[in-house]
């Protein structure tokens, strides 16, 4: 099954009870909350008091996105914050897989993202313990980007891996996806697509989420 979860990032933040509650009435089955500090990516956004404001208005799954240094030290104030799944990137922490079971440890699910530069082999000792691993389409720190289409043979070498080991998982792309490029996606071996401008900013929400969900029938993961 294909999911999409729309970024908050590309809310309008005067009114985001309304813009939660409009997405979810289109269909929309993740929340995708993009953390960052400042220090691990260059731009500041929100925390966790910002998730736990907006957590009491909807039952959404929260998709919870560190782009910070750290992680591990802040995942706790996360998690009581409402995320449903917290990931963290690989190239902010000296032992990823350290990290990955400490927080799964925490009784919740974890992934664990890359960034444009970091090859997909990174990840493959993660297949098995990661609750999704998540590749970054676009450089991490700014919406409004448009989709690097290299990025995708990522996905398709982890879905390959995920596969090859009969190992069912999680795999999300983030940056620059839309109704336009959602089948190519899709066809790399993706299952959750992160969306920000094309969902928040249309005046017909439903029918984007909705075309999004309808490429996988003309274009399948094939392997």
């Amino acid at each position: 099954m294909i999911y999409v979860a729309p970024s908050l990032l590309a809310a309008d933040f005067s009114d985001l009870k309304g813009e939660i509650s409009r997405i979810e009435a289109a269909g929309a089955n993740y929340l995708h909350l993009d953390v960052m500090d400042g220090h691990f990516v260059p731009n500041i956004s929100f925390g966790a008091g910002l998730i736990s404001s907006i957590r009491r208005h909807t039952q959404i799954y929260f998709d919870v996105h560190l782009m910070i240094s750290d992680p591990l030290r802040y995942a706790d104030d996360f998690i009581r914050a409402g995320a449903d799944i917290i990931t963290f990137h690989y190239e902010s922490v000296k032992d990823p897989m350290e990290t990955l079971r400490a927080i799964k440890a925490k009784h919740i699910r974890c992934g664990i993202a890359i960034s444009p530069q970091t090859p997909a082999e990174v990840l493959y000792p993660f297949v098995t313990e990661a609750d999704m691993l998540l590749i970054m389409t676009v450089e991490p720190g700014f919406g409004g980007q448009s989709l690097i289409p290299e990025c995708l043979d990522k996905a398709t070498a982890l879905r390959r891996r995920a596969n090859s080991l009969g190992v069912k998982i999680d795999i999300e792309a983030d940056g620059g996806i839309n109704a336009d490029n959602a089948g190519s996606v899709i066809a790399s071996g993706v299952n959750i697509l992160v969306a920000g401008s094309s969902i928040f900013k249309s005046k017909k929400p439903r029918t984007v989420i909705q075309t999004m969900r309808a490429s996988e029938e003309t274009h399948p993961f094939i392997g």
